[in-house]
């Protein structure tokens, strides 16, 4: 994956994502999320470490000075979300290309493939909005409701206890993280680097139940 010829500023915040090709599964399993969560954190680093890691240990690993803040993520079967901000300068397109890389390279020695797996270069949104970001905070961890009703944006959702019991187990997003569930993967996160919108765990659900009820 080439670096991206874009423009990130410092100090500013942005949603990233992509899906595979031809919206083809990037996740089929739980070593395939555990993988792609591991690498959020390993390869987020201005030092060239070695993959050869033992993963299962790897939120211990001194990974030196980071390239990002990640506020938020969400990963889905054939894509996934981020919320970033730069620490240092070209540090949204060095993770990306060191993060796709390394997933890719994991992803095809496994299903035993060659090509390309994602559609292209990450897609950006530049959150300029205060009101936009905060949003999407909701709009990251919300996305898995999805899986349980794939219609729901469009005639809303009637269990929507249902919906936030699914959330709270639900591993594969930092929504865990901002319920204070404590977990080794809380480390993938800079919440320091991020708007503190919600004090409290009461205000982060009070804002999740807020759409959950709002969209439809």
């Amino acid at each position: 994956m080439s670096i991206r010829k874009v423009s990130f500023v410092s100090g500013e915040f942005y949603h990233i994502y992509n899906r595979g090709n031809s919206k083809q599964k990037i996740f089929h399993d739980k070593q395939d999320y555990d993988r792609f969560l591991a690498l959020l954190y390993a390869t987020n680093t201005k030092e060239n470490i070695a993959l050869r890691l033992i993963f299962e240990h790897i939120y211990k690993f001194d990974r030196g000075e980071p390239l990002v803040s990640i506020g938020a993520y969400c990963l889905m079967p054939n894509h996934f979300h981020l919320l970033l901000t730069e620490v240092t300068e070209g540090g949204i397109s060095k993770f990306m290309q060191k993060l796709s890389t390394a997933y890719s390279m994991y992803y095809n020695k496994k299903y035993i493939r060659v090509g390309g797996l994602f559609e292209g270069k990450f897609k950006s949104e530049h959150l300029d909005e205060d009101r936009y970001l905060k949003y999407i905070f909701s709009y990251l961890h919300l996305n898995p409701v999805k899986l349980i009703d794939k219609n729901w944006k469009v005639g809303g959702i009637n269990e929507k206890q249902k919906a936030l019991e699914f959330l709270k187990n639900y591993k594969y997003s930092s929504y865990q993280d901002y319920l204070g569930i404590s977990r080794q993967e809380f480390t993938i996160l800079t919440k320091e680097g991020f708007p503190d919108y919600f004090p409290s765990i009461t205000n982060f659900t009070e804002e999740i139940f807020d759409w959950l009820s709002f969209i439809k």
